[in-house]
């Protein structure tokens, strides 16, 4: 299962050395019920050596305003607490795996 990620936890997050997946969505975002099963099995394949989280936009305003998130689902990629790489809007399983492995490379 993907951490729940929030505007007070997220530096902490983000300081890990493991790169990081972020994914912004909402409840009532249709496209992102679809993403969310793949976020979470994603969570699941790279655990130990990628962070994988969810980020609720409509409890977390401060980080949707930090990255300019406009659509969702957004799934930002993180290498060097650095954004590297996004993806927005639904997307299959194997877009997110090619990011991923490019950011473990």
């Amino acid at each position: 299962m993907a951490l729940e990620v929030t505007d007070s936890n997220f530096e902490e997050l983000l300081k890990s050395k493991k790169p990081m997946v972020l994914d912004f969505w909402a409840e009532w975002c249709g496209p992102c019920r679809m993403v969310s099963p793949v976020i979470d099995e994603l969570a699941k394949t790279y655990e130990g050596r990628v962070t994988v989280g969810k980020l609720n936009v409509d409890a977390n305003s401060d980080l949707v305003s930090r990255f300019g998130v406009r659509n969702i689902p957004t799934i930002l990629f993180f290498k060097d607490g650095e954004i590297v790489d996004k993806v927005v809007g639904a997307a299959q399983r194997s877009a997110f795996v090619e990011k991923i492995e490019t950011l473990l490379e």
